[in-house]
């Protein structure tokens, strides 16, 4: 698996020498050697590679990656160009055009959204190829969580967009008062018109940000989106 580097890899350290964190990457290596996992390696961190700690603006949450070919690359509701949009984002792009106006995206790749400060991260980072939760409970959610924990220390103003259960339940990490947290039923077709349709978080988030003197982020997605795995 990749490692980490600069204030990434100086904030999570003392988790690498955890106990739970040697078995995790033990299970996870042998998995890769011996089942097709997604993402692949190479692309296993890009959530952090994309987004470094330091230019941290807004978090979304997954929860595992997507578990069909040539999907996952590292970042939570994103897919690669040429891969057909996911029902769930195929949701998000229509609340951000009901919210913002913008057309949705040819593609699913998100990684403009990565590169401005929006840390995609699912809380677990590895699948089983077409066994939807089969790395949950291995050790990936207590590494996550330490993720968000660190996230939340940050005194500059982050939005948390937390999507459904799951990730609701992470709000409990959450406690800075610089911070806001919006909340909302998940995108995925079975839920989302119990409360995400209508919650507009990009305009709140955007509204947010710029109250703190912060530049908003472009949720436009541009054609072309590049899907190499550094900033």
């Amino acid at each position: 698996m990749p490692g980490l580097s600069g204030v990434w890899e100086e904030e999570l350290k003392e988790e690498f020498g955890k106990e739970y964190y040697q078995k995790l990457y033990t299970y996870v290596k042998n998995e890769y050697q011996t089942h097709t996992v997604y993402p692949p390696a190479k692309d296993l961190l890009n959530a952090f590679h994309f987004t470094p700690f330091d230019k941290i603006k807004v978090v979304i949450l997954g929860q595992d990656p997507y578990h069909n070919p040539e999907e996952a690359h590292g970042l939570c509701f994103s897919v690669r160009p040429g891969v057909k949009i996911p029902p769930s984002l195929v949701n998000i792009y229509k609340e951000m055009e009901e919210d913002l106006g913008i057309k949705p995206a040819s593609h699913g790749c998100l990684t403009s959204w990565a590169r401005q400060g929006v840390l995609l991260l699912n809380t677990v980072l590895t699948v089983r190829a077409h066994e939807p939760m089969s790395h949950r409970n291995i050790g990936w959610e207590t590494f996550t969580d330490q993720v968000i924990r660190k996230v939340n220390t940050i005194n500059r103003p982050i939005v948390f967009i937390l999507w459904g259960g799951p990730a609701r339940k992470k709000k409990a990490l959450l406690d800075h008062p610089n911070h806001l947290i919006l909340e909302s039923a998940h995108p995925s077709p079975l839920s989302a018109y119990r409360g995400f349709f209508g919650s507009k978080p990009f305009s709140k988030t955007n509204e947010f940000l710029v109250s703190h003197g912060e530049t908003p982020i472009n949720w436009e997605i541009p054609d072309g989106e590049d899907v190499g795995g550094t900033t």
